[in-house]
């Protein structure tokens, strides 16, 4: 029996064959693509009914992108080449799910007049993702295969976590990744970003380390892979304060992988991070490509890390050797140096020593000598005020004995600038601004016979120091500089800025490294011997005849710059001539100008006005007390601390505390303040001294709000700073 031809084979046959093929989609459709018959595969692949197919349009199976040209490119095709469609691509379910499928179209002819098409469709989606998975294994293996022959030649540690790391982007395909350094601290819980791939560091820099949370802290600990698909929604996030989250402004993460880089000892290196704004974007083969690219890396920072010990150890072996020889080679002249450095630091102790020494038994006395002079020059004053005029005699003599007592105070405060013990009143100054307002002042001091020339570095820095204090010590240099030069000569004041450093700090201990004004004046005079030198800063040593100086300027200019934590220096040679250079400390703000001096009447007291004087020497004490009595002041006086509380919490009405800062009794004039404070918070304070001490003044500065007039003080002083404090 011979088989049969196709024009044998009847509709019910046909059929039958067509829904035989279960697998496979085969439709035919009219000559303008409406389906004219639906197998029952095409309804098994594609959801539909051939009730509900037929006479429809087959473009539906296509994507909505290609559906308006998709077929009809198709139908061209089958009638020009026979054949149209065979390429793979996405085609559409009922349930608007896609699958990957491959189908051609073929004419249905009546003789030579096509009547319809017939469409081959079928279903490669498994095909597909096989296809995918191996060639993304090739993909995979290929990248580590990469990325394990540059990390076998890199020496860097930085370069190999960077390759690593956009590795690990390749790999998963995150859109961006990062690498933590782990460096646990005794909290257990800093981490450093290395590196970031796939996004700007500074994506990253304004945000604080990851914490050891239960997200970070099984990939920091090296517990395990963290693979999320979407790790908002993961149980683990945000159960850290405070509670957020991601912070605000942070790249979007949905999908999230982690995993720990843990070397051959055991040690946690760090952990790979990677993101993606999507959800589940990573995989198992991503999280098994990532634990494979750790390994690589793990083994590649270990040896970096011996590598560079290695190297570490060679460096420092060598670097050993080479100090050795140089020490060989160089010992005794080292040794000389270093001695020598010795014998001048123990010469420049013993002489910070003995300053020191001298100037606490200068301070010393002349705190006891300013008290004897208040007395003096207090009732030399009383006795100016109250002489009549036709006494002519009398005035003269008294005016001279005045002109001695100041001239002896002027000694005094020499005197405490040099034992550093005089009370400053520091402000901001422009040091080329002070020098131009005394040139004329220095030209009239100097003479005729002195050329002075002034050098004002540009962009000088401020300073803060007592600016009548550094006017005087500029005037003090200026005359020694006159009596250097009998027959004439040049004087040169020079300011610049200069940086002390630590080498010179070395020998000058006193002294901080830092910015300093240098302020140098220079003259061509006599000069001076190093026996001279040695001794130019004590008090009373001058070179000048008998008569002819007090051998107190100097001296005044080192405690000066001493007490205003500077520094002093000079230098001379014989029949050359001598600079003396002064380094005070850079001022960082702003110059606020001072507001000008009025002058004003003598102010007297008002409406009862009542002050407590304290004081211990009786003299003084009666003295102030009479001044006060005169300008109208009730007056209350007290011998020491204890006596003068006693009498505050006796008295009606007190409205000024006038007391010296040294007293008896165990308490200082401050400790007096404070309690009078607390018992009378409104009570003003006014300090006076004749030797400044820690308990208001430290650093040579009067603590802040502190009111103080140093002995010995005058009627008009002592007044006009009375009524200034009271009426403030």
């Amino acid at each position: 029996m011979s088989a049969a031809s196709p024009e044998d084979i009847t509709a019910p046959q046909w059929r039958q064959i067509v829904n035989g093929a279960t697998e496979t989609a085969i439709i035919t459709t009219d000559e303008r693509g409406n389906v004219t018959s639906w197998n029952n595969g095409a309804s098994k692949l594609l959801g539909w009914t051939e009730q509900e197919m037929l006479g429809q349009p087959l473009s539906g199976i296509f994507p909505e992108a290609e559906r308006s040209d998709r077929l009809q490119r198709e139908i061209q095709d089958a009638l020009l080449f026979g054949r149209g469609g065979g390429e793979e691509g996405w085609r559409c379910r009922k349930d608007k799910t896609q699958f990957w499928a491959v189908g051609e179209l073929s004419p249905i002819r009546d003789g030579t007049k096509v009547v319809g098409f017939i469409k081959i469709l079928r279903d490669r989606t498994e095909q597909r993702q096989a296809e995918e998975e191996v060639r993304e294994e090739r993909r995979a293996l290929e990248v580590l295969n990469r990325v394990g022959s540059a990390l076998a030649l890199e020496t860097d540690l930085h370069r190999l976590v960077q390759l690593v790391t956009d590795a690990g982007v390749e790999l998963t395909g995150a859109e961006f990744g990062a690498f933590f350094h782990n460096v646990i601290n005794n909290a257990g819980e800093t981490y450093r970003l290395y590196t970031l791939s796939g996004a700007p560091m500074d994506a990253f820099s304004k945000f604080p380390q990851p914490r050891n949370t239960e997200v970070f802290g099984p990939t920091f600990s090296g517990k395990t892979i963290v693979r999320s698909v979407d790790i908002t929604k993961d149980p683990r996030y945000a159960k850290n304060p405070p509670y957020k989250g991601m912070p605000e402004g942070h790249l979007p993460v949905r999908s999230y992988l982690a995993v720990p880089v843990v070397s051959r000892t055991g040690e946690v290196i760090g952990g790979l991070f990677f993101g993606h704004k999507e959800t589940g974007v990573f995989s198992e083969r991503s999280e098994r490509g990532l634990a494979g690219l750790a390994a690589e890396a793990a083994v590649a920072i270990d040896n970096v890390r011996l590598t560079q010990a290695a190297q570490r150890e060679i460096d420092d072996r060598k670097q050993a050797q080479e100090a050795l020889e140089k020490l060989n080679a160089t010992l005794e002249k080292q040794v000389i140096e270093r001695t020598e450095r010795l014998r001048l630091n123990e010469e420049a102790l013993r002489q910070s020593q003995k300053m020191e020494a001298i100037g606490q038994l200068t301070g010393g006395v002349a705190h006891d000598f300013n008290n004897l002079l208040q007395v003096i020059i207090g009732n030399l004053e009383i006795i100016q005020r109250n002489l009549p005029n036709e006494l002519a005699r009398l005035q003269r003599a008294a005016r001279q004995a005045m002109i001695g007592a100041q001239r002896a105070a002027s000694l005094t405060q020499r005197l405490l600038a040099f034992a550093r013990r005089q009370p400053l009143d520091p402000k901001p100054i422009d040091v080329n601004v002070l020098v131009n307002g005394m040139s004329e002042m220095i030209h009239r001091t100097l003479g005729e016979t002195i050329s002075v020339e002034t050098v004002l570095g540009a962009g000088l820095w401020r300073i803060e120091a007592d600016p009548n204090e550094l006017e005087a010590s500029i005037l003090n240099l200026a005359v020694n500089a006159r009596d250097a030069m009998p027959d004439g000569g040049r004087l040169t004041i020079e300011t610049s800025n200069v940086r002390i450093d630590e080498a010179y700090v070395i020998t000058h201990r006193e002294l901080v490294p830092g910015q300093y004004v240098a302020l140098s004046v220079s003259d061509t005079g006599t000069g001076m011997d190093p026996q001279t030198l040695a001794q130019v800063f004590e008090p009373f040593f001058t070179t000048k005849p008998v008569g002819k100086g007090t051998g107190l300027g100097l001296s005044q200019v080192y405690g000066f710059v001493k007490q205003s934590g500077g520094h002093v220096n000079i230098y001379s040679e014989v029949g050359q001539g001598t600079t003396v250079k002064l380094y005070l400390p850079r001022l960082a703000g702003a110059l606020v100008p001072e507001a000008e001096p009025t002058n004003q009447l003598t102010p007297d007291a008002s409406s009862e006005e009542t002050v407590l004087v304290v004081e211990d020497d009786d003299d003084v004490r009666a003295y102030s007390g009479d001044i006060l009595r005169e300008l109208g002041y009730r007056v209350i006086e007290a011998h020491d601390g204890p006596a003068a509380l006693r009498l505050l919490g006796q008295q009606p009405r007190v409205d000024l505390l006038f007391t010296d800062v040294v007293l008896p009794g165990g308490m200082t004039g401050a400790q007096v303040a404070a309690q009078a404070s607390g018992i009378r918070p409104s009570l003003k304070v006014l300090f006076t001294t004749g030797y400044a001490r820690n308990a208001i003044i430290h650093h040579g500065r009067l603590d802040k709000g502190v009111q103080l007039i140093t002995k010995p003080f005058s009627f008009e002083e002592l007044a006009t700073k009375i009524r200034d404090i009271l009426d403030n």
